[in-house]
């Protein structure tokens, strides 16, 4: 503990205004190390040092003379901890015959300090949170020039610790700065993720650029829609988090699926999922890819139905109906935005998945002149569509034969990709 004389009248003060320098236990530094050299040379001392000064301890952060591990000492053994409490050199001649100093256990034991010089450290807020100093082993006298040379000393630490706060208070200025720019950075590249989930890749940039998106019209595009069979009563048997739980894995799986088939989904509606291909980007084979789209997805509830009836639980089976014909596509909504199409060929793709039949996938007739060559198809007839007259339908089953790689018929071989692989091609305009 140090004495009531050893502690500066605003000891709080004091404390906050040199933690606020962050010099304490910081590394060695030439600036300061060539001032205490420096006054080791105008006093003829052996010993110098600059030491800043907390609750309870005296801190060296340079020193001239002094063994390289004396890192700090207690406070209340220091002579400095006088110095700190008034504004302006302290010289003591002899330590020994100065009633203040005389049983300190470094004048009376070694290393048998006599002479001392230190002046505070005043900053400009008033708070002397440190001290220069040097010290003899002999009774010493030094001139005023030396005295005021000491003072000019302490002024110059004070001018380096200012310019070193001003240092690193910019570069945490410059850290913030870029700190900030990589939260922007990171907030942006976050909002554009989010808006490439809402909207196609070529109508999120048109409407980021442009604040807006031209509705446009695609001469032939094919959609698809897909219910599942029966679904009330299947919800009705379910818990509702399990329910949309199930729901989310099924529709994040066909998510990846019409992707890898350049597919782009449009949107959900309960437990139906539409999406549509030759559009934003166009694409000639747009009605083989979505019956490539449907039959994986098909394939994959197939597969997800084996497991359920192993374990007893009811199957989900799929609907799925796709139509090729013209549509309108565009951007609804100023807060929530919604990539839509509308037209007659979207009202005809969802009477082709309410007139299929669970587990297959029914398609158009305009849908099954395109794919005919590459599909194995069956025949349905007609049905009555009241405004548009009678409409042929037709299942698709799979790929032909001398078109697959797998035995299933899911996916073209290498005599697909060299027959109709250009009509495969996307044109991103």
């Amino acid at each position: 503990m140090t004495n009531d004389k050893s502690i500066s009248p605003d000891e709080d003060a004091r404390l906050k205004n040199l933690h606020e320098y962050n010099i304490m236990d910081t590394s060695p530094e030439i600036i300061f190390d060539e001032i205490t050299e420096l006054a080791s040379e105008i006093l003829q001392c052996p010993v110098s040092f600059i030491q800043f000064m907390d609750e309870d301890r005296q801190w060296f952060k340079s020193k001239y003379g002094l063994p390289e591990d004396l890192v700090e000492m207690p406070r209340d053994a220091s002579v400095c901890s006088t110095t700190i409490c008034q504004n302006d050199l302290l010289l003591v001649p002899d330590l020994s015959e100065d009633a203040r100093f005389s049983d300190l256990e470094i004048v009376k034991s070694a290393p048998n300090i006599r002479f001392y010089a230190g002046m505070p450290l005043i900053t400009p807020a008033g708070q002397a949170i440190g001290t220069i100093c040097t010290v003899d082993f002999e009774k010493k006298e030094i001139t005023l020039n030396q005295q005021e040379a000491m003072r000019r000393l302490s002024h110059q630490v004070v001018t380096q610790l200012e310019l070193r706060r001003t240092v690193i208070e910019m570069d945490n200025a410059i850290k913030s700065r870029d700190q900030m720019h990589e939260e922007l950075a990171a907030e942006k590249a976050k909002t554009e993720e989010m808006l490439l989930n809402i909207l196609p890749k070529r109508i999120a940039a048109e409407l980021k650029d442009n604040g807006a998106v031209e509705p446009r019209f695609y001469n032939s595009a094919s959609i698809m829609f897909s219910d599942f069979s029966g679904f009330t009563k299947l919800a009705e048997q379910m818990q509702p988090k399990a329910l949309i739980e199930l729901l989310h894995q099924y529709f994040v799986t066909f998510d990846n699926i019409v992707a890898r088939h350049n597919v782009e989904k449009l949107k959900t509606i309960g437990d139906a999922y539409m999406c549509a291909a030759g559009l934003p980007s166009e694409c000639r084979g747009h009605a083989i890819a979505t019956c490539f789209a449907a039959l994986d997805i098909q394939n994959h509830m197939a597969k997800m139905n084996k497991q359920r009836e192993k374990l007893r639980m009811p199957r989900w089976d799929m609907r799925i109906g796709i139509h090729s014909g013209p549509v309108i596509a565009g951007v609804v909504g100023e807060k929530k935005f919604t990539y839509d199409i509308w037209g007659d060929a979207v009202n005809i793709a969802a009477l082709m998945e309410q007139k299929g039949e669970p587990g297959r996938i029914n398609v158009s007739q305009t849908t099954f002149q395109q794919i005919n060559e590459i599909f194995e198809t069956e025949s349905r007839g007609e049905i009555d569509s009241g405004k548009k007259g009678s409409l042929a339908m037709y299942f698709v089953n799979r790929i032909k034969p001398e078109f697959s790689a797998d035995a299933e018929g899911l996916k073209p071989n290498d005599i697909f990709e060299q027959k109709f692989g250009k009509l495969m091609r996307v044109y991103e305009n």
